[in-house]
């Protein structure tokens, strides 16, 4: 086979194309049979800049699609490209660079047919004209009661000593992350009835790991599920326990999520109308659209607010709700003073998801139709509402102004407070995950879906600090804290850069975290490519 590299990214980033550019990026020629499941890239980093901090150890994996196109079929949408693995391996001054692709079933099925066979959230999957009629029918059933793809190329996450390769289906796959070789398919239906997952799941000090699920219909009932799972030895999903269930509003309509928050004594799970209707999922393959139609944002609708009890598994008696909007990343939340903070990304409407479109991608230099993202600051009055009057504020802390106004008896309108705008995948200290934290790194998206910088903003005095470089598109900033550092923001922060300027390579970039001023950079030898999500392993674990 032959592995055609990406189109230097300009598609993917939105930059002007000329007419005769290819539309599918990192195409696979399958006249030959696929290769070998070997290393698709293992290198040490062409040159540094500056150097790297002596106690920086571990490995960085990062993960997205890589892949847009089988023999003469292509995916519609940049989420559904078959993934590909990342991994930055840093130790005594160094950097070892590897990237392998997920060799799921999907990856399987679809190299097998030589072209695109399992459908993917925004591409459906037609057979083979050819294909006779019986295979059309178990088709046809397979997207009716859909067995959805294992190509999970969101994000990695951790139960127990196991890493997995995730998206937000009920398959997760289980990856060496030394040599990123692919290992076991996991079904979540084997311990646990969900049909979705997060790909964002928590981790307390002692490493236990919390996550949640969506059950559709499961025995009459359509819920949400928080449950846990130990660190324990392999196998720990084995042991994963359900900590309590949500009801879902409405019956054949889910709220879409993809992540939740968490603080020492609470989940924040925000339930909002942005809806996957589910008989309309059954039917989108005989209507010829992708089951991403069938998700639907309603802006008259209010967005319910969930706090739940970690310790009894009950939400508390107020109920919370804000006004119709759409969130995909949680940054951070905290308890004080009998309040729950919490900090999300919020849209206005469900445009984000159109502009990945890679058709859209290749125009955005020319249009730009998203809404602003805003990092929106909420924040939950815990205690009883009792003797407090119907249009009274609650909220008493004084370095925010959200608020919470009583409506009725047990029923709060909450406003958030706008800390800063047109910002994504936020990272943060994760030693302060639940904390009162002071400091978040984020993309900036200004224009386009795609970031153009990445910045620091101190929460506090809502100054920020940002990174950029012409031609340089930065990855989602992961910080990494200093062994034994003092102050939250002691530490480094890495991100991938995709760099289009002529005759140099994409880089993986360190920054100091107090100061964002640059530490050192490495260059590649290898073509680098926009990914979504990473994880950090310190060199210990």
């Amino acid at each position: 086979a032959c592995w055609l590299p990406l189109h230097s990214m300009l598609l993917l980033m939105g930059r002007q194309m000329s007419s005769d550019a290819p539309l599918c990026v990192n195409s696979v020629d399958l006249e030959t049979p696929p290769p070998p499941p070997m290393l698709f890239c293992k290198t040490k980093l062409l040159f540094y800049i500056g150097n790297l901090p002596s106690w920086l150890q571990g490995t960085l994996l990062r993960n997205g699609p890589g892949i847009f196109s089988v023999g003469d079929t292509t995916y519609n949408h940049w989420f559904d490209g078959m993934a590909l693995m990342h991994s930055f391996t840093f130790k005594d001054g160094e950097v070892i660079y590897r990237s392998r692709y997920l060799r799921g079933d999907t990856y399987k099925d679809n190299m097998a047919a030589k072209r695109i066979v399992v459908s993917e959230m925004g591409t459906m999957a037609y057979p083979d004209p050819g294909k006779n009629v019986i295979s059309r029918v178990i088709t046809f059933l397979n997207h009716t009661v859909p067995d959805f793809t294992d190509n999970c190329g969101n994000n990695f996450i951790r139960y127990g000593k196991d890493y997995y390769a995730t998206s937000e289906t009920n398959y997760i796959r289980k990856v060496d992350p030394v040599t990123l070789e692919t290992q076991d398919k996991v079904d979540y239906m084997k311990y646990l009835a969900v049909n979705l997952v997060t790909s964002h799941p928590h981790y307390d000090k002692d490493g236990t790991a919390y996550n949640m699920g969506t059950s559709i219909a499961e025995k009459g009932k359509t819920k949400y599920t928080l449950f846990k799972v130990p660190d324990t030895t392999a196998g720990a999903l084995k042991n994963l326990e359900v900590i309590c269930t949500v009801p879902c509003r409405s019956l054949l309509s889910p709220s879409y999520y993809h992540s939740f928050g968490m603080t020492d004594n609470y989940f924040i799970f925000i339930e909002q109308p942005f809806k996957l209707d589910i008989l309309k999922m059954a039917t989108a393959y005989m209507r010829g659209v992708n089951w991403a139609s069938c998700l639907k944002f309603f802006p008259e609708e209010n967005t319910l607010i969930h706090l739940i009890d970690r310790k009894t598994g009950k939400e508390v008696g107020i109920k919370y709700y804000t006004e119709a909007m759409i969130v995909y990343h949680h940054v951070n939340a905290f308890e004080e003073d009998g309040h729950v903070i919490f900090d999300v990304i919020a849209y206005e409407d469900p445009s984000l998801y159109n502009m990945f479109y890679l058709n859209v991608l290749k125009e955005q230099s020319k249009t730009s139709a998203m809404s602003v993202p805003k990092c929106k600051r909420f924040a939950l009055p815990v205690q009883t509402d009792k003797g407090i009057d119907v249009g009274d504020d609650m909220v008493k802390l004084q370095y925010t102004t959200a608020s919470a106004v009583k409506e009725k008896e047990g029923k709060l309108l909450c406003q958030p407070e706008v800390l800063c705008d047109s910002v994504e995948l936020p990272r943060i200290n994760y030693d302060f995950n639940g904390k009162k934290y002071r400091f978040v790194y984020m993309t900036c998206v200004a224009m386009t879906a795609v970031a153009t910088k990445i910045m620091k903003l101190d929460i506090e005095t809502k100054e920020r600090t940002e990174w950029s470089e012409e031609n340089c598109w930065p990855s989602e900033p992961v910080f990494i804290p200093r062994p034994n550092g003092e102050g939250e923001d002691d530490g480094v922060v890495l991100t991938t850069v995709i760099n289009s300027n002529p005759g140099e390579s994409g880089f993986i970039l360190v920054l100091d975290a107090k100061s964002f001023k640059e530490v050192a950079r490495a260059y590649m030898n290898a073509e680098l490519h926009m990914d979504m999500h990473g994880y950090f392993i310190p060199m210990e674990n």
